[in-house]
């Protein structure tokens, strides 16, 4: 029986290669010159730390740019909210979402079965199985996939036929 597996996942190396770029990018351009604006990745977890908001939403800016280069989708990345750091600067920490949460994998299920197809999906730990008797309604469930609006990026890996 013809199947697929509905992941999000984000290679760590080339969310590397981009915050390394964004730094670089920081210590060369003129509005950034003199100022105490960094950024720094541990695992998942992407720490900003700026001067004001203006030079906080250029940071911003610049991760989504060096992100798409890196063809990682910018959707992956989840903004946490803004502190007060020690003199007068803003910290930001932003997640990079790996796996697909419950609630989102619920929401893929019943939107496939919504769509009265021939298709069984379920959800396995962080990824959605989904099964059919023709390879035409699996590839069928794919581009539905990416017509929805979900907050996090998806992959179709392990096709089987």
């Amino acid at each position: 029986m013809p199947s697929f597996d509905v992941v999000s996942n984000v290679d760590m190396q080339e969310v590397d290669n981009a915050v390394n770029s964004v730094v670089r990018e920081i210590t060369q351009r003129y509005d950034f010159k003199g100022s105490n604006c960094s950024i720094e990745r541990d695992d998942v977890e992407i720490t900003v730390l700026a001067d004001d908001n203006y030079k906080l939403e250029q940071i911003h800016a610049m991760l989504k740019v060096h992100f798409t280069k890196r063809k990682i989708d910018a959707k992956s990345l989840d903004f946490g909210t803004v502190e007060q750091a020690s003199g007068n600067s803003l910290r930001q920490k932003i997640t990079v979402k790996q796996g697909i949460e419950s609630e989102i994998a619920k929401k893929i299920v019943k939107e496939i079965k919504i769509k009265k197809m021939k298709i069984q999906a379920s959800i396995r730990g962080e990824e959605v199985r989904v099964e059919g008797k023709k390879r035409d309604d699996l590839q069928e469930v794919m581009a539905f996939l990416k017509t929805l609006s979900l907050e996090l990026p998806l992959q179709y890996i392990n096709f089987r036929d």
